[in-house]
């Protein structure tokens, strides 16, 4: 395994080297020399990580040592190693069209990855606690990396790296407790945790690209975070035993039961008041009709619970084209809110049909 690592290790030199002649060729040297230090310090914490981690090769904590680092483990990699691409365009010129597109390509490649590298090692049948240790560091490194970017860029607001810190003041404190010799509690799983991981990927990739307005993906983007750190709060409380776990199925049933059929209803309601304020001439426009027509078949689906997570995503890129003159920021505010919530979290109880509810929190493979 570490001769295999090790030529891993050289590969991705290689292909540092490589995009280093490209972007120069492409014509300037000084940010491809800024790009090439950047990436190549980021390269080296990737392989250094992995290296130090070769002991949790393996089924499980008395399983023996696979032979080989598994296809699994190598896209998992391969995905540290696209986070480490995108990473040499922090702080580069954003005038530069290739500054822009390049890492929006590498990070959607390193999203689309997260989802296959664990379908590959569970068909492969070699899912090892290295793999899930590496999944879990680049998936933090990238919501470093990638909000950077998108900050940068005007596209998040820069309270987003809140969520960026997260995961690293948890992990230390968890080495805190233990250095002090307090109790640390495992915690039990949690399919949301992962489900909410995973939307932040996706969120954050398609923000890179120039598609979305900016004044919706710096909302979206806190609505984003909320949850996720909210789960943080939830985490922590468990290992510390302030809470027992079963504390997450009170949530869960919370949620399921009125909180989630609550945004469903705040959602059709407040659609329901900005339409109103606009009056029907938003109909003698076709574009405007679209976007009233859309908006309240996306609000339909959404409060029958007939594939709500559809309905919210059809009215996120409804109100990202052109939101309905004359609604106050308030009310613009509770929409791409609730939306995003309902996107994350699913419609709840008195749901129709929650279609992808299944899809988003199965393991591929498995």
């Amino acid at each position: 395994m570490k001769h295999e690592l090790q030529a891993i290790a050289m590969i991705g030199c290689g292909i540092l080297l490589i995009g280093f002649c490209l972007l120069g060729i492409a014509g300037d040297w000084s940010g491809a020399g800024q790009w090439l230090i950047q990436a190549s310090l980021l390269w080296g914490y990737v392989c250094r990580h992995a290296w130090k981690r070769l002991e949790l090769n393996r089924a499980s904590a008395e399983a023996p040592l696979y032979s080989a680092l598994g296809w699994g483990n190598r896209l998992t990699i391969l995905r540290g190693g696209l986070i480490t691409l995108t990473a040499g365009f922090l702080f580069q010129n954003q005038d530069n069209a290739l500054n822009v597109l390049l890492p929006a390509i590498l990070y959607t490649l390193a999203a689309i990855l997260d989802r296959l590298d664990g379908f590959v090692a569970r068909r492969s049948k070699q899912v090892s606690l290295l793999g899930n240790e590496l999944d879990i560091t680049f998936d933090a490194l990238g919501l470093v990396i990638a909000p950077l970017l998108a900050i940068s860029l005007g596209k998040l607001h820069w309270s987003y790296l809140v969520l960026s810190m997260a995961y690293y003041v948890y992990q230390w404190g968890l080495h805190y407790r233990r250095r002090q010799g307090l109790p640390v509690y495992a915690l039990p799983p949690n399919p949301l945790r992962r489900t909410l991981a995973g939307f932040q990927m996706g969120f954050v990739a398609v923000v890179l690209w120039p598609l979305l307005n900016p004044e919706l993906t710096t909302i979206a983007g806190v609505a984003f975070m909320l949850p996720v750190l909210f789960g943080f709060v939830m985490d922590w409380w468990v290992v510390c035993g302030s809470i027992r776990p079963q504390a997450y199925s009170c949530v869960e049933i919370l949620s399921e039961r009125f909180f989630q059929p609550g945004l469903r209803a705040l959602l059709a309601l407040v659609l329901f008041l900005v339409l109103r304020d606009t009056g029907l001439a938003w109909l003698a426009d076709m574009t405007d009709r679209v976007l009233v027509f859309g908006s309240l078949f996306g609000a339909c689906l959404i409060l029958l619970g007939f594939a709500g997570r559809l309905g919210a995503l059809m009215l996120i890129m409804l109100l990202d084209w052109r939101y309905p003159g004359g609604a106050s920021h308030v009310m613009s505010y509770v929409l791409i809110f609730t939306a995003s919530w309902i996107l994350l979290l699913g419609t709840g109880r008195f749901s129709l049909w929650q279609w992808g509810d299944e899809w988003i929190q199965r393991y591929d493979g498995a």
